[in-house]
């Protein structure tokens, strides 16, 4: 006898969860979406053109939907911004919004879509992860009403918040997350009144959620790590990359290092934006990544990872990241100088030789190299450098930064500018800093935006160490600080 359509859906989902619960690992996969924009408009268009927009990409997500799937999937991450854009102002976003319950009230919108305000966006979302029974994340806009009673209700008398949801496999909302730390140009949506630390548990492990600038402050994004211990991080990002430091891939596998969990990253796919670089990261490095300047194609990942990280034999030892270098003696500070990354002013020292020990200091941070160069180019400057301070407009926060870095050109002025590609190789590298933290994520970046799996380690005294010499061209080998204790207040508190 056939069975009936729930009764089936009940069944692969249970069978999902078996399989799950018998393995120490699970398949993750992240889809890099080419989003299709919305044309810019002074006024807001009809609900009908948002949503033909909004299927315009869903088709798109959809196809990458089923396609991890059928590589046996059993989560995708799409991106921030992934079903209409960001050309908005606050009145032009409204059509794309939807009222998104809380997830406490049970509800699989693809079998009960008229149970709450109309919510195509829902309901096709729902039946993406149930028709192909995984769990589904996609960022997308929530809104919701107010009046002059609440005295932060915005003039337009509603609240409007860039959301991530999350559907499990039978269609059901198990997750919804409002962004609490908002970019610069993101005024068409408001803070949640309080950050929120959403978690859920499946059978693969408990996962928590955030977006994209949320991964650089304290809350949400350490609060889900440290205090209530997931095992993965969902995030969809918009993530535009500024070299030499703040690639995707090279951050978003630093801070899964250093924080020792996995993090499933999905950006959007832009090159006029310099946005691209989606990876599956974990404690050991990348499982998978993605970096693609060059065209404008988008890009699904589909990756093994481990269920719980911290029982894995080969999760690193915890790392006292000032050990080392505030038990040795300071080798001489030679030949220092000012530099701009963009607008923070390092401290830098030019490796003037093939081989050396050097310490730059800055404020409270010293950081210390010692190197030897297999096959310098006499056309290429490296410098050690550290900062120690604030950084970031609307919302500054405060970095300890010690970084081996390629210059630009042999112009020292050049040190700090974007640099994409180098000639010169290392037989070895030991970078450590005198951090005022604990929170201190490791990345390498090799020439052509690579990264590094392999070629380097982090001893537990806090050295970040090549092991066999490096096998590119370097461009950076950077330890980020993160000295949350000393951020300036979230605008909501000011």
């Amino acid at each position: 006898m056939l069975l009936s359509q729930p009764l089936l859906h009940a069944a692969v989902f249970a069978l999902t969860v078996l399989q799950a619960l018998a393995s120490n690992t699970f398949i993750a996969a992240v889809y890099e979406h080419a989003v299709i924009l919305p044309k810019a408009a002074d006024e807001p268009v009809s609900p009908d053109d948002a949503l033909a927009l909004m299927n315009s990409n869903m088709d798109v997500l959809e196809g990458a939907i089923k396609e991890a799937s059928q590589q046996g999937a059993h989560i995708i991450v799409t991106p921030e911004d992934g079903i209409y854009g960001w050309r908005f102002t606050r009145e032009t976003i409204y059509p794309y919004l939807e009222d998104i319950p809380d997830p406490a009230v049970d509800w699989i919108p693809c079998t009960d879509p008229t149970r709450f305000a109309p919510a195509p966006v829902q309901e096709r979302l729902s039946c993406m992860a149930r028709n192909n029974s995984i769990y589904v994340v996609a960022n997308t806009g929530d809104k919701k009403p107010c009046n002059s009673s609440d005295p932060s209700c915005p003039k337009d008398g509603r609240y409007q918040y860039n959301t991530d949801v999350v559907f499990d496999p039978e269609g059901k909302l198990v997750a919804r997350y409002h962004k609490y730390n908002l970019f610069r140009g993101e005024t068409q949506f408001n803070y949640p009144k309080e950050p929120e630390a959403v978690t859920f548990e499946t059978p693969f492990g408990k996962f928590g959620i955030f977006t994209c600038f949320d991964i650089l402050f304290r809350e949400p994004a350490v609060v889900l790590v440290s205090e209530l211990q997931v095992d993965t991080v969902l995030f969809p990002t918009a993530w535009m990359n500024v070299l030499p430091f703040l690639t995707a891939v090279e951050f978003h596998s630093a801070w899964a290092m250093g924080m020792g969990v996995n993090l499933l990253s999905a950006n959007t796919h832009n090159i006029s934006f310099a946005m691209t670089g989606s990876g599956l990261f974990t404690p050991e490095g990348p499982a998978a990544y993605h970096y693609d300047s060059d065209t404008d194609e988008g890009r699904l990942l589909v990756a093994e990872l481990s269920v719980q990280p911290r029982l894995s034999p080969n999760y690193p030892l915890a790392i006292n990241w000032s050990l080392y270098a505030t038990s040795i003696k300071k080798f001489p500070e030679e030949n220092t100088f000012l530099g701009a990354v963009r607008k923070d002013v390092f401290t830098f020292s030019e490796l003037r030789h093939k081989a050396g020990n050097y310490t730059v200091c800055q404020r409270d941070l010293c950081c210390h190299l010692i190197y030897e160069m297999s096959n310098k180019s006499k056309d290429e400057v490296y410098v050690l450098g550290a900062f120690d301070g604030l950084h970031g407009s609307l919302i500054k926060y405060h970095w300890q930064i010690c970084t081996l870095l390629k210059c630009k050109s042999t112009d020292p002025e050049t040190c700090g500018q974007p640099v994409e590609t180098a000639q010169t190789k290392f037989e070895m590298f030991s970078l450590s800093g005198t951090f005022g933290t604990n929170y201190v994520f490791p990345e390498v970046l090799y020439s052509g935006v690579q990264l590094a799996p392999g070629d380097f380690e982090v001893l537990h005294d806090g050295r970040l160490k090549s092991k066999h010499g490096t096998s590119k061209p370097l461009i950076t080998a950077t330890l980020f600080g993160r000295l949350y204790e000393k951020d300036l207040p979230h605008p909501l508190r000011t």
